[in-house]
């Protein structure tokens, strides 16, 4: 039996950086919608939706490799909490990644609105038109986008810190190569 690569697998540092671009892309054009009452917010959203269904199927196909491909294992020496606090925060990232744009799918068929792909490319909804649950809705999907940028903000400060601190490999294990 070999010893596990000390890479992620290719297909998942690809996945990994395009969804990090899509999602802070993401969090950028919702902060742009809830800010905003001109055309722009006619043109965010339009963006936001599509690009919402994109990353949900994106995390559909990220979970696949990841358990096609494991994760390459986390230094012997790292605490056993920051462990833990890892493979949570991973796995906290993967139901955000699915939780997100379900609820704002969710969201805009309780609200009778329709999800556009494209000019001819319409989403069924996937909830029955409610305004009580629309509200509901509408208050989950800031939560979680929250929630989110927080969990964003620490998977970044961690990997600066095994990128910078410790030097450890961790970091470079996605990046795809030895940094110095």
């Amino acid at each position: 039996m070999s010893a596990p690569s000390p890479m992620f697998a290719l297909p998942a540092r690809v996945l990994h950086w395009l969804m990090a671009i899509l999602i802070v892309s993401m969090l950028f054009i919702g902060v742009g919608m809830v800010a905003s009452v001109s055309e722009t917010h006619d043109l965010l959203i339009r963006i936001h939706k599509p690009l919402g269904i994109a990353i949900l199927v994106l995390a559909v196909i990220r979970i696949a490799v990841r358990l096609r491909y494991p994760p390459p294992p986390l230094p012997a020496d790292l605490p056993a909490l920051q462990k833990l606090a890892a493979h949570a925060s991973h796995w906290l990232l993967y139901i955000l990644m699915l939780l997100m744009p379900l609820i704002g799918w969710a969201m805009l068929s309780a609200g009778g609105y329709p999800v556009m792909l494209s000019e001819s490319l319409r989403l069924p909804p996937i909830f029955p038109v409610s305004p009580v649950a629309f509200a509901v809705l509408r208050h989950a999907h800031g939560f979680f986008a929250l929630l989110l940028f927080l969990t964003f903000l620490a998977h970044m400060g961690a990997a600066l810190y095994h990128g910078l601190i410790r030097r450890d490999g961790v970091l470079s294990s996605m990046a795809g190569r030895r940094l110095s």
